[in-house]
C-alpha cells in the first residue's frame, strides 16, 4: 500500500466487524476473536496509521475492542433501543446517564440484585437531581411522585440495562420486561471488571478539562487523541485559535477516510479546502487501497463515494435485501426520485404520499397496515433513505436526494419474488 499498511485477507472480517460494532467477544464470535487476537500487531497497526483509531486486545476479558474518534459525528449516531427486534429510536439523554450510574454501582459491586440496584441509583440521583446533575429517578409511586413516573423510571433503567447486556458488559439471570410493570419481580445483575474498563473511548470529562471548553468544541476534545491545552493549563483562547486553525493534509486524510469506512456515503466537498482531499490522486489512491485492504467495495464519483461490504459484516446497512414494507417502500422512492426530470431536486412528503398511493390503486393488499397512515408509511421510508445517505433532511417532511441516487437501478416487479439490483451488485426488493 503505498504511505500506507495493507491488511492480511484473514483479518479482513475482524477489521469489518470493529468497524461495525466496536467490539468482538469470544462467546459470540470465536473465529473472528481467535484470528484478531493472533493478528493483533497487524490490525492494531492499521488502525492507527490508516484511521488513527485504537484497538485493544483484552484477553482477560475475552474482548476486543476498537475505540472510534470521530470529531464529525454524524448526529444519528448512537445506542438504538429495540423493540420486537428491531431498531426504533435512539437512547434518551436519561438512559445514557443511567447506563452510566449502572456502570458505576456494578464497578463497586459486581454482582447486585435489580432491586438494590435500583435503590443506589436512586440515592445517587436524589442527591445530585435538585442541582440538575442528575435526571430524577423514582421507582416507587408515593407523595410527589405518580405510578406512571415511577413505571417510567423502571422503564428507562430496564432499557439501559438492555443496551448493557445487548454489548456483552453485564448478564441478567431472568427477564428484563417483566421489571417494568411488576413490582416484586427481582433479578440478579452481574458484570465483568474487565469489560467495564473497556467501556468508555474517551478520558474522563475532568482529564479532558470540559468545565473550561465551550460546549461547541466538547466533541473535539472527547474526539481527541491526547489531553486537550485546557487541561494543561492553557487558557481557553488558546485552545479555540488552535481548533480554528487550517487542518493538516494528514488530518483531512483521517477524517475522509473515517467517513468512507464508517458511513454508508460520502461527500468528497465536505472538506472544504481548495483541492479536497479526495479530489487528489494521491488522497483518492490512498483512500481506495485502505477500502479495498478492508474487503469493501467502492463506488466513486468526483461528487459523491459510496462504500458497501457485500459480506454484510461491516455494515449495518441491510434495506436492499429486506422484505419489510418500510423497506420495500424504500425502494420504490428511490426507484421514483431517479425518473423525476430533477433527481436532485427537494422532495416533500406529498410527493412521496401521491407516489405510494398510485403504487396500492395498483396493488391494493401492498402495506396493508399503512391503510389511512401513508405519511406514516412515506417517513419511514424516507428515514431508510437517510440512513443510507441518499436522501437529507431539508427540514419537517422534506428531504434532498444526494448524488448517491445515481448509483442505483432498482427494477419494481409485481410477484412473490421480485428484487432490484445495483452497480455496486446490492440487491433490493419493491413493491
Amino acid at each position: 500500500m503505498s504511505g500506507g499498511r495493507s491488511l492480511a485477507p484473514e483479518l479482513q472480517e475482524p477489521a469489518r466487524k470493529l468497524i461495525a460494532t466496536g467490539r468482538i467477544r469470544a462467546e459470540l464470535d470465536v473465529e473472528l476473536y481467535r484470528a484478531a487476537v493472533q493478528g493483533r500487531r497487524e490490525l492494531t497497526d492499521f488502525f492507527r496509521v490508516e484511521l488513527g483509531w485504537a484497538v485493544e486486545v483484552v484477553e482477560s476479558a475475552e474482548l476486543v475492542r476498537l475505540h472510534k474518534r470521530r470529531s464529525d459525528v454524524p448526529a444519528d449516531r448512537g445506542p438504538w433501543l429495540r423493540r420486537d427486534g428491531r431498531d426504533v429510536h435512539l437512547a434518551s439523554k436519561e438512559i445514557l446517564a443511567l447506563v452510566a450510574l449502572v456502570c458505576e454501582q456494578l464497578w463497586r459491586r459486581p454482582r447486585m440484585s435489580l432491586r438494590e440496584l435500583m435503590q443506589a441509583i436512586a440515592q445517587v440521583c436524589a442527591a445530585e437531581a435538585p442541582a440538575d446533575q442528575l435526571p430524577q429517578f423514582k421507582i416507587v409511586a408515593s407523595d410527589g411522585t405518580g405510578k406512571k413516573e415511577a413505571q417510567t423510571s423502571r422503564a428507562n433503567l430496564v432499557d439501559a440495562l438492555k443496551l448493557l447486556v445487548d454489548e456483552g458488559s453485564i448478564a441478567v439471570d431472568a427477564d428484563l420486561d417483566r421489571a417494568i410493570g411488576e413490582d416484586e419481580s427481582d433479578l440478579v445483575v452481574s458484570a465483568s471488571r474487565e469489560r467495564l474498563a473497556q467501556k468508555f473511548s474517551s478520558l474522563s470529562p475532568a482529564l479532558l478539562g470540559l468545565a473550561d471548553l465551550p460546549a461547541a468544541r466538547h466533541v473535539d476534545a472527547l474526539s481527541s487523541s491526547a489531553l486537550s491545552l485546557a487541561a494543561l493549563g492553557d487558557e481557553t483562547g488558546r485552545v479555540e485559535e488552535l481548533n480554528a486553525s487550517e487542518p493538516s493534509v494528514d488530518e483531512r486524510r483521517l477524517r475522509a477516510v473515517r467517513r468512507l469506512v464508517d458511513d454508508p456515503a460520502t461527500d468528497p466537498l465536505d472538506d472544504r479546502a481548495a483541492m479536497p482531499y479526495l479530489h487528489t490522486p494521491a488522497g483518492r489512491d490512498r483512500a481506495l487501497e485502505v477500502t479495498a485492504s478492508l474487503g469493501f467495495t467502492t463506488t466513486a464519483r468526483r461528487d459523491w463515494w459510496e462504500v458497501t461490504d457485500a459480506s454484510g459484516i461491516g455494515t449495518l446497512i441491510d434495506f436492499p435485501n429486506g422484505r419489510r414494507n418500510e423497506r420495500q417502500a424504500a425502494l420504490a422512492l428511490l426507484d421514483a426520485v431517479t425518473q423525476r426530470p430533477d433527481p436532485r431536486g427537494e422532495l416533500d412528503i406529498f410527493e412521496v404520499i401521491e407516489l405510494f398511493t398510485r403504487v396500492r390503486s395498483r396493488v391494493p393488499r401492498w402495506a396493508a397496515a399503512y391503510d389511512q397512515r401513508l405519511p406514516a408509511l412515506a417517513r419511514a421510508a424516507a428515514a431508510e433513505l437517510v440512513a443510507v445517505g441518499l436522501l437529507v433532511p431539508m427540514g419537517p417532511d422534506a428531504w434532498q436526494p444526494t448524488p448517491g441516487v445515481h448509483f442505483w437501478r432498482v427494477a419494481v416487479r409485481h410477484g412473490a419474488q421480485t428484487s432490484g439490483t445495483t452497480s455496486n451488485g446490492g440487491k433490493g426488493v419493491a413493491p
